[in-house]
Order: structure tokens, then sequence, then C-alpha cells
């Protein structure tokens, strides 16, 4: 392949070795350094056997749907490889094909490399870039424009990765968290905490490397997970937005001096369901989260949606030829899934991550609601985001806001419905993209910090009325995150 470069086989060799070496999951042999990856259209049919993380038909080929009487039927004639519905809060698989078959990610890994650094830079911290921290782009690698030895905030390169699937933009953040290789180990061992055994990484954005896979049902994991933290929802549900390029000099006027001003250049999401194309409108309440596209992935998306009282996550792998064909695919398996509320018996689940299983495990004398009430307090204390907020789009506006805020309480990670907040009305077309979402972030935060506290309340009563009738004895709160490319396209690429 033209992107397989000896050098970067010989660091996805490295990387493998590695993992083995650390503990983590890895091929049971490494690519030798000469080997290419093999053309997805030599292997159209999945394995007899796949993991059966979240259930046993989960790993049986084929579409797998238990409908009750008076259920809608599945939409025809679909043509990607491997996909999945389920609900976002319960984790309820509704429907998947293949949901566990290892396939390219393309850009859709750069969810659980979201997952993975996201949480540990501060976004307002600025860095100027080297040189060095640009090496390792990929030939043709979808690009947002950032340039050495210029400064960016943290929160900049973000929505870079987000919007434009900047894969320079990830080099830089992996810089900033200690290097791809320490980067790629760390992205490894946060997939094996999510259980998604499906996934190995080789190289942080997507970019196509041998041996680099994961599945339908693992990004669906990795979105499920960064849609606990506010800032995750923020970026995948951006829009547009300015980005920051070079210096230039305004000369003054009326004898004043010359000053140098920073300019900026707008960025446009390449998640069509988000932004709309010119034969396809934006999906009613749609709110991220991530697209790619490489020659040997071919299209892969993850979105969720929310309609009513209902959340639905739906990822999609390597659809057939045709513009935007991932997209309409994943609009129809969402229309499917909200029709079919209450009318399908669940073939699976979204498993929860090692860490939150073992954060969350009751006391034995806990009873159903002071466990609840537990893990709420539990969520809320532990920066994980503690909340899902719902985003819709009107036509070409920028980032709204619709009017419902959840609090973890019972289920991981996204949760009961408990309140609505009051969110600022919807932007017009021509309103600054970056000003609105801020106002509508801190409402639902209002929201948030109120049940908070409540829950925190509640269980200081029920830990004070235990002390009372147990002669002290107390208990512990639970512990506790574009369109078809080009067919010459060697890397992600938005269009």
């Amino acid at each position: 392949m033209p992107n397989s470069s000896p050098r970067a086989a010989r660091r996805s060799a490295l990387v493998l070795s590695a993992l083995a070496l650390a503990g983590g999951t890895a091929l049971t042999t490494a690519p030798v350094a000469h080997a290419k990856t093999p053309s997805p259209s030599a292997t159209p049919t999945p394995p007899a056997q796949m993991s059966t993380v979240g259930g046993e038909r989960l790993g049986q080929p084929g579409t797998q749907i238990s409908p009750l009487t008076g259920a809608p039927a599945l939409p025809q004639k679909l043509t990607s490889r491997s996909w999945i519905v389920s609900d976002a809060e319960t984790g309820q698989v509704l429907a998947a094909h293949n949901a566990h078959w290892k396939l390219p990610p393309a850009s859709t890994l750069k969810m659980l490399f979201a997952d993975t650094v996201l949480p540990k830079l501060d976004k307002s911290q600025t860095h100027k870039v080297l040189p060095s921290d640009l090496d390792g782009v990929g030939a043709g690698s979808s690009l947002v424009g950032v340039k050495e030895n210029l400064t960016y905030t943290v929160h900049d390169l973000w929505l870079g990765v987000f919007l434009r699937s900047g894969n320079d933009a990830v080099h830089v953040l992996s810089s900033m968290n200690g290097g791809v290789d320490a980067t790629v180990l760390e992205m490894q061992r946060k997939a094996e905490d999510l259980q998604a055994d499906d996934t190995t990484v080789i190289s942080p954005d997507g970019y196509d490397m041998p041996g680099q896979v994961s599945s339908a049902y693992d990004l669906t994991l990795f979105a499920r997970a960064g849609l606990q933290n506010a800032d995750f929802r923020e970026y995948c549900s951006t829009v547009r937005a300015k980005f920051p390029g070079g210096w230039k000099t305004v000369k003054g006027k009326n004898g004043k001096k010359s000053t140098k001003k920073r300019k900026t250049f707008e960025i446009q999401n390449t998640n069509r369901l988000l932004s709309g194309d010119y034969d396809l409108s934006t999906y009613q309440g749609i709110a991220g989260v991530k697209n790619g596209y490489t020659t040997n992935a071919g299209n892969t998306f993850t979105g969720v949606a929310q309609r009513g009282d209902r959340t639905l996550l739906v990822t999609v792998m390597h659809p057939g030829d045709g513009h935007n064909m991932a997209y309409k695919e994943a609009a129809k398996l969402l229309d499917w899934g909200f029709k079919a509320d209450g009318m399908v018996t669940p073939v699976g689940t979204l498993v929860p991550p090692k860490s939150a299983i073992a954060s969350a495990s009751p006391s034995p004398s806990a009873s159903p609601t002071k466990q609840a009430r537990q893990q709420a307090a539990a969520a809320a204390s532990s920066g994980g985001g503690g909340a899902w907020t719902a985003l819709a789009l009107a036509g070409g506006s920028a980032l709204v806001v619709a009017a419902l805020a959840f609090l973890v309480r019972r289920r991981w990670p996204l949760p009961q419905r408990t309140a609505k907040a009051t969110i600022p009305a919807p932007a017009k077309p021509n309103d600054d993209a970056s000003a609105k979402p801020m106002e509508a972030v801190e409402a639902v935060e209002a929201v948030e910090a109120v049940e908070a506290v409540e829950a925190v309340k509640a269980v200081k009563a029920d830990t004070d009325a235990d002390a009372a009738n147990t002669d002290g004895e107390k208990t512990d709160a639970a512990k506790s995150e574009a369109g078809a490319g080009p067919k010459e396209a060697t890397a992600d690429r938005p269009v």
C-alpha cells in the first residue's frame, strides 16, 4: 500500500512488541517489516467465530435481531459489512450485523484517542508546535492545518481532531502526551479497560497500518465512554469553528504603529449527519460522534442521536459504493431504532468498563435505592462528566442544545433521566459558531451541579441512618468518561 512505508512498518512491529511486553493486547505474530495490509475486498466474509463480549449472539456472523409482534422491519439493502444499533443509556443492543468483525477503523479510532488523552490535558494549555511534533504524519492524511513554530491551545487542537479529523492535531497532542508510541500503549490499555477486545492500536490517528483493527461493537464502546465527558460532547457535536492560522501585520492608522494579528479560518465538521451535504440533510437529533475514511477501511461512522427521551448509538463499517453511503445507512438504522422502541428483544449489551464495574460494586448490605444514590454520588465526584447532553441542529446554524440533561445514577455510562434544563434559544445561521455552545453547556452544568449535591446529601443521610441503627456501622459510597472519500485516497481525508 502507498502508505505502508518501511519506516511505518518497522514502527508498527516495535509497537506490537512493546504491547506484548507490557501485557497489552497485541497480535500473536507481529507483522514483518515488508508485510502489506491485505485489501478488504479480498476477505469480504466475516469469520465464523467472533468475540462474544456483550452476548453470545453478537459473536455470530450475520444479522442478529429478535423482533416482537408489530416491530418494524430492518431497512432493506444495507451494504455495510458490520453495523450495530444500541440504546446509549441502557446499553441494550437492539440489532447488529457482524458486530465483532475486526476491520480497519480509519479515523473513528480517534474516539479512543480522545477517551485516552482528552482528560489528561487542560484545554486552556498552550503549546508551540515543534517540527518533530509532526513527524510520522502519514502521506495523504486529513489535516486541519497545524503549522510548526505556531502556538495553539489544547482546545484548538481538539477541534481540529473532531471537526477536520486532523492527523496533524493528533500527532501534536500525542507529543504533548509523551509521544506517539507512549500514546498508542495508553490507548491499548484504555481499550482493554473498556473491554474492547477486538481493537489493536498501531497509530493514534487511525491511519492505515498493518494489523490495526477494531469493530463496530468496540467503536460504539469508545463513543459511549467519550460521551461521559463534557468536553468530548462539545467537540464531537460542534458543526463549525474558527481555527488559528498564521500572523499578519496590520498597518496602523493616523500615525499609529503597525500591529500583528493572528489570522483564523473556518473549519466545518466532516460528519455529514451534523453538517449536511448536497444529497443529505442534517439528521434530526444528531449529536456527534465521529466519521472516518481510508482506502483499506472504506467509510466508517459512529453517531449518536436523541429523539424525545430516547438516545441511540449507531456504528457502520465499510458500506458499499455510493456518495455518503455510511451516513445514509446510519440514518436508516437510527430511524429504525427509534421506531422499534419497546418492540424488540435485545440481542446483547454494551458492557461497562472494568474500572467502572470495580468502583461501582456496592456493599453487601446496601439497599437498591441506597446503591443507586451511592453510584450517583460517585459519578458526580469522579470527574468523568457525570451527565449526557443531547444536541440538535437547525439547518446550517451553529451548535445548539436541546432541553434535556441526564445524571448518572444506576447505569454506566448514559443513564436515568432526571430533569430538564433551561437552554438558550437556537443560534441564528449567521451567529458566531463559538458563542452559543458555552451558554448551553453552562445551563446544563448548573442542573448537574444541583443534582449532584442532592445525590451527595442523600448518600450522607443514608450513611447517618445506618450509623444510628447499627452501632456506628458505616457504609462506603461507591467510588467512581466524511461522505465517501475519493477512490484514490490512501488515508482519511475529509471531502
